[in-house]
């Protein structure tokens, strides 16, 4: 059965220049069963309510600024799967959150990024769940735990964010060998509690994590990892490190 997903997906860059993180999804993706589906859980798809992608070819969407012009000539077209999407949303209305298909939502590179690193032939069918924000982790544990079944069915369930994201404190000439201490701290932090599978000390994380704030200034990162905790098992790091001395880039997996 496949595992469910966190990646850190960083700076749209990652398509471009992937660094360690390329390697290591490259491996992961080789490793895994095949899936017939992947559904994501991406920080850059903030919504109301839950919606999930229902187009047949959903289109690639550069949502970012003032990058070089060769990152948005890149194209992930990679197919969708309505019939997906209308079991996806039976499957969250029948556990009380409702949800509804949306059928014009493209890719945001939350999702094709990393999946461009995985999967590059863009040959599997890929669907998108949007991040309501208003309950916190408590809501994207229950809307994993709501979807575990799919891993049964070759889905692959990804959450993608960063295990730290405070962009306006990055230094973006440092390199990898460069880790802001109060970085590491919270990322240790989220290790150890998620290798303890400490639920209500996670979900707590804003106010007993050191600098939790300070990482995290709005937490829409760091939400899709509650979204792969709950639809997976046992904890394991595939990857880790650090970008520009603050941004984590760690990838876990819940098998």
């Amino acid at each position: 059965m496949l595992p469910s997903l966190f990646i850190s997906h960083g700076s749209p860059m990652l398509a471009l220049e992937p660094g360690a993180s390329g390697p290591a999804l490259a491996r992961l993706a080789a490793e895994l069963p095949r899936p017939r589906a992947i559904l994501v859980v991406s920080a850059h798809w903030e919504s109301q309510g839950l919606r999930v992608t229902g187009a047949t070819a959903p289109e690639t969407w550069h949502d970012f600024r003032g990058f070089p012009a060769q990152l948005y000539t890149l194209r992930y077209p990679a197919p969708g799967q309505p019939q997906l999407a209308a079991q996806i949303v039976e499957q969250l209305n029948a556990a009380g959150l409702p949800a509804r298909v949306d059928a014009e939502r493209p890719l945001d590179h939350g999702a094709w990024v990393p999946l461009s690193l995985m999967y590059p032939q863009a040959d599997i069918p890929v669907l998108q769940l949007s991040l309501p924000r208003s309950q916190g982790p408590a809501l994207q544990s229950r809307i994993g735990q709501a979807l575990r079944s799919l891993r049964e069915q070759d889905v692959l369930l990804i959450g993608s964010g960063s295990i730290t994201h405070n962009l306006g404190e990055l230094d973006w000439h440092a390199g990898p060998e460069v880790i802001e201490p109060w970085a590491q701290a919270f990322r240790d932090w989220m290790v150890a509690k998620l290798t303890e599978d400490d639920e209500a000390a996670l979900h707590d994380y804003r106010r007993l994590a050191p600098q939790a704030a300070r990482n995290h200034p709005t937490d829409e990162h760091l939400l899709p990892l509650f979204f792969a905790r709950g639809a997976g098992g046992k904890f394991r790091i595939e990857h880790s490190g650090f970008t520009h001395g603050a941004l984590g880039m760690d990838i876990y997996s819940f098998s």
